[in-house]
């Protein structure tokens, strides 16, 4: 499977951000653990996702997860660079 995706950096933490709404791929928290080695991975701080909305009226989500897999609920160097990728 070929998976798109965009590495950003900011202010010292990177970052790489998949578009979901684009591409056919839930990540399973494996998934984001591989996506995240430094060694055999892209390697990252943390993984975005940016999702299909829940409600009508927003154009999108982002899901933030730690490179250990786990989801965490805000970034503020993530959240930079994901405001720079949906511009």
């Amino acid at each position: 499977m070929l998976l798109k995706f965009t590495k950003m950096h900011g202010a010292g933490n990177d970052f790489v951000v998949i578009d979901l709404i684009t591409q056919r791929y839930q990540p399973r928290e494996d998934d984001i653990r591989r996506l995240a080695d430094r060694h055999f991975g892209i390697g990252c701080d943390q993984v975005l996702l940016v999702e299909t909305p829940d409600r009508p009226e927003v154009d999108f989500r982002y899901r933030i997860f730690n490179a250990d897999g786990s989801e965490v609920e805000n970034c503020g160097n993530g959240a930079r660079c994901f405001a720079r990728f949906v511009r």
